[in-house]
């Protein structure tokens, strides 16, 4: 007999471990989607004069193969001693933080808690962080964080002027805040006409501001007493913002108590790795009169239907959604899983060990200053915590070349000066280490005084709360985090099939580098030829973005999807400008596109102009022409989403372009749909001038719970020289975000995301995830109506189930959800981009059989409403309304219309290891009536176990 050899591939990334359905698999999902070929679905649904000529070609790496040059990228880079400072610090992550936050796909695979029954867990962990940020600035409310420190005081300022009762139009910077946040800073400010005065302190002209930002500590060091400032400030009805430090809080005089109506920061130092620029959690706390007017998301404290405590997103229409173009911030997502590892680091160290690593930094700060003053150098800050900068006149360069050949990076400020930042890693060898490079043999003095006046002294206590008091045994530790985990459900534990969210896998292979020194410990203002290996993936990561999406150029800058767009409309905007056509400022924005598309255009000084939809769900081309000729030489831009937000390819997208182009108008093409293009349409060449890429989508980067993401934005050539610039690497225009490449080391997870799958990998991908959704559309038809096809009846990777005809009976979009927990499934994206109905989309990851039980879930959810039609129950009555049931449900009295096998065990549910939410249906109302963003008294913890 002859033998032969299998053409089975295990090594096949992209085909045997990203792909759910096996060929078998696709063979008879094609069946019943009545397709002979996914090469005949994908033409269906695709018009053929979209399509690419080209395939994406380069081969594809295995995992071990990856791994290996990940390896040898990042022996490129050059792992220093970081002590430059300036808003980014050296951390020890706790590695039970490490192993059991970080790196575990129960934490870093979740989505945003907008259902809070199945996100207890991290629910818990992002108020603790918010009760930490309040506690440490000592404002009363504080939100679950935002991208980072630099945005963070650009957010602040615009919620200063919407809450001042100044009338002033003027913005002051202290000039000691960190070069960055002025950066970002103007760069918000610019478009909507907000003058920004930058000087010293003592100068800010209280009567001619609506607010002011200070740096506290200062960016060189220094310590001051803005309480005069402040006076001033609030005498004339204006606002206080301090950009601080959450370790120097521990020991410094609380924001709080200086007056401040504003703090904002970092939370980086309490245990996240620099990164070359993040992700890192950055906060804002304010007074309690202004929590309405705060940016991002707050949690917040609530009841469900039996009355025990529950946590929830408090405020969390999120004001871009409802105020779209009257929006005053695009915030969409936040820094979750960075905010929870720091949080955990609050509770792991608790305010003695927090106020222990504050100490002995700055005990070593103060032993450095009073050994380089003894040795006559010129050191000019007075009061410090763990910053000092020197005067060192011309031998700057030779203190700075010591310092490298110590193995240290030292801040150049000027040309002068020299800046030294101490932190956590830091001790005495790392001392002696600086004094060499200053020619200062010897050991520095013992500890002596503080290093700045009893005046700063912190006189109030922090983290009371008893969470921050538990024993911190590393036993106890790693079972609250198992706790708080389990009361989640993330993508590790099923489906996630939220339409243009796209949670598809987060492969591990792609998650280990991260946390290797040679990526995670490296400063963002480093010198460049120390980040040799991060320039090369970088650089390889922007190549394949533009052969993807055919545009000229990529700015990895933006950190968020909506920053993307902002990011996108500036760089327009610059165009514009630079051609003299400075009075063009009309954006077209379709009724159905993101609501923080017009926010986006708003923050950008733009007019928003609202085009219909077409009773298809397309863009309403009669509309769009008469609103492109009305706008005339005052059309800046359109924004469009392609596919459109229903999940259909529009066949006239190709003449919207055109639309716009004719009449001097740039095309915006968002690209939180790209899972359905890669491989098969490049939006560069259909005609976008720009898009913004969702990397935490379409590119594997997790969400995490509600972020970390990404959106850098290609754009065409002719657009490329206006993209962000940013203060330490140059460039016409200003920036977005604090560090030059946004939360760099993420680009690596989507680098390494495209090494594996190949070209031919992501192009297959797209088609499958297609195939995915074309399935359960197929198979629910008749269930359910499918909002929005094609031309051939065909929907791209996501469709729209209507629910709306169910409320004829009583049963809501909301019902569906909940019920969809008891069959151990997140829900759809509710009520977007059509009120009453769920946006589904399974992405390529998820296998047939988990697509069959979700599907099985719904046909049983459906069956449950027809007995509500029938008459058979009412809708208070059915599991529907009761929904989701919880292990209290299943062990008390049962008075119910139906059994408890129906309530808790629906057809798709696991038995053996079933999910069960910890709370039942949150009260929304309660919540919203009894606003609490801080951990509650732990009375309430017992009164709930009652």
């Amino acid at each position: 007999m002859t033998y032969t050899p299998t053409d089975y591939n295990p090594y096949d990334f992209a085909n045997r471990r990203h792909i759910g359905p096996t060929p078998d698999e696709m063979a008879q999902m094609l069946q019943a989607v009545g397709c002979d070929s996914l090469d005949q679905l994908i033409d269906q649904t695709i018009p053929a004069d979209l399509r690419q000529p080209d395939p994406l070609t380069w081969p594809a790496l295995s995992e071990g193969e990856l791994l290996d040059r990940m390896r040898a990228v990042g022996a490129k880079n050059a792992v220093m001693t970081s002590l430059i400072g300036q808003g980014y610090y050296g951390t020890v992550t706790p590695p039970a933080i490490l192993r059991n936050i970080f790196e575990n796909p129960a934490w870093y695979t979740a989505y945003t808690p907008y259902q809070p029954e199945i996100a207890q867990g991290r629910l818990e962990a992002l108020l603790n962080f918010q009760t930490m940020v309040s506690d440490l600035t000592g404002l009363p409310v504080a939100n679950a964080s935002l991208l980072d420190e630099s945005t963070a005081c650009a957010e602040a300022m615009v919620m200063a002027q919407r809450v001042a009762k100044s009338k002033a139009t003027a913005f002051f910077v202290d000039e000691n805040c960190h070069p960055q946040n002025i950066a970002v800073v103007q760069t918000r400010a610019a478009p909507l006409g907000i003058e920004v005065i930058v000087g010293a302190p003592e100068d800010c002209p209280a009567d001619r501001v609506f607010a002011a930002l200070f740096q506290y500590p200062g960016t060189y060091g220094d310590l001051r007493d803005f309480r005069p400032q402040i006076d001033a400030l609030h005498a004339n009805k204006a606002l206080a913002i301090l950009a601080t430090d959450l370790l120097a809080l521990t020991m410094i005089v609380e924001p709080g108590a200086l007056g401040a109506d504003i703090a904002v920061g970092s939370a980086q130092r309490f245990g996240v790795p620099m990164g070359y620029g993040g992700p890192h959690a950055a906060f804002i706390s304010c007074r309690d009169a202004y929590k309405r007017s705060m940016p991002g998301r707050i949690v917040g404290v609530s009841v469900d239907a039996r009355g025990n405590q529950a946590y929830r997103l408090s405020l969390q229409t999120r004001e871009q959604h409802i105020r779209r173009e009257k929006a005053t911030s695009n915030v969409c997502t936040a820094q979750a899983l960075l905010a929870v590892m720091a949080s955990m680091y609050g509770v792991f160290h608790g305010p003695q060990g927090l106020r222990a690593i504050a100490e002995r930094v700055h005990g070593l700060t103060e032993r450095l200053y009073r050994a380089l003053r003894a040795a006559g150098a010129q050191v000019v800050v007075k009061d410090f915590f763990d910053t000092i900068t020197i005067e060192v006149g011309v031998g700057q360069a030779g203190i700075l070349a010591a310092a490298r050949a110590e193995g240290l990076n030292l801040r150049k400020i000027g040309t002068t000066h020299v800046g030294i930042s101490l932190d956590e890693t830091s001790d005495e060898r790392v001392v002696m280490r600086v004094l060499r490079a200053f020619g200062i043999d010897g050991v520095p003095p013992h500890r002596g005084e503080l290093g700045f006046t009893d005046t700063f002294l912190r006189q109030s206590e922090y983290l009371t709360h008893p969470i921050f008091h538990m024993n911190r045994a590393e036993t106890e530790m790693m079972r609250y985090m198992r706790r708080l985990s389990d009361r989640d459900l993330a993508l590790d534990r099923a489906m996630i099939p939220l339409g243009s969210c796209t949670m598809k896998l987060n492969a591990a292979a792609e998650m280990i580098p991260l946390s290797w020194p040679e990526f995670s410990s490296l400063h963002p203002f480093c010198p460049p030829d120390q980040a040799q290996g991060y320039a090369e993936a970088i650089f390889d990561l922007k190549a394949k973005l533009c052969e993807i999406t055919g545009y000229d150029d990529m700015s990895m800058q933006p950190n968020s999807g909506a920053q993307g767009e902002y990011a996108g409309l500036l760089t327009i905007q610059a165009y514009h400008r630079a051609r003299g056509d400075t009075g063009r400022d009309i954006c077209l924005i379709p009724m159905s596109a993101h609501g923080t598309n017009p926010a986006s255009a708003q923050m950008c000084g733009m007019q928003v102009v609202v085009v219909k939809s077409a009773p298809n769900g397309d863009v309403d081309l009669d509309d769009f022409r008469a609103k492109a000729e009305q706008a005339g030489d005052r059309l800046a831009a359109c924004m469009i989403t392609y596919p459109s937000t229903h999940g259909v390819f529009e066949e006239t997208v190709r003449e919207v372009c055109k639309i716009t182009h004719d009449h001097g108008g740039q095309v915006y093409i968002d690209g939180a749909n790209l899972n359905a293009m890669v491989g098969l349409v490049k939006p560069g060449e259909i005609g976008g001038d720009v898009s913004h890429l969702n990397l935490h989508k379409t590119f594997a980067i997790p969400h995490g719970g509600g972020g970390p993401g990404m959106g850098p934005i290609g754009v065409k050539a002719h657009l490329a020289p206006f993209l962000p610039g940013h203060p330490q690497t140059g460039g016409a225009e200003g920036p977005v975000s604090g560090a030059p490449y946004g939360s760099a080391s993420i680009l690596l997870i989507s680098w390494a995301y495209c090494l594996m799958m190949g070209g031919p990998g992501l192009t297959q991908a797209t088609r499958v995830a297609i195939l995915n959704a074309n399935y359960i559309a197929a198979r629910l038809r008749g269930a359910y109506d499918i909002l929005f096809m094609g031309n051939k009846g065909r929907i791209a990777h996501e469709c729209i189930l209507d629910t709306r005809p169910f409320a004829d009976v009583g049963v809501t979009v909301d019902d569906i959800a909940k019920r969809l927990i008891d069959n151990g499934f997140h829900a759809p994206t509710m009520s977007w981009p059509v009120s009453g109905t769920l946006m589904v989309e399974p992405t390529e990851s998820e296998t047939k059989v988990e697509i069959d039980r979700f599907i099985t879930a719904l046909l049983a959810i459906r069956e449950e409403i027809r007995a509500v039609e029938r008459g058979e129950v009412t809708p208070e009555a059915s599991p529907l309304r009761h929904a989701p049931h919880t292990v209290e449900d299943l062990i008390a009295d049962w008075d119910r219309s139906y059994t408890r096998e129906a309530g808790c065990f629906p057809p798709a549910s696991f038995r053996g290891d079933k999910y069960w939410p910890p709370v039942g249906r949150v009260d929304n109302v309660f919540g919203d009536r009894n606003l609490v963003c801080t951990c509650p008294p732990v009375e309430s913890y017992a009164q709930a176990a009652e």
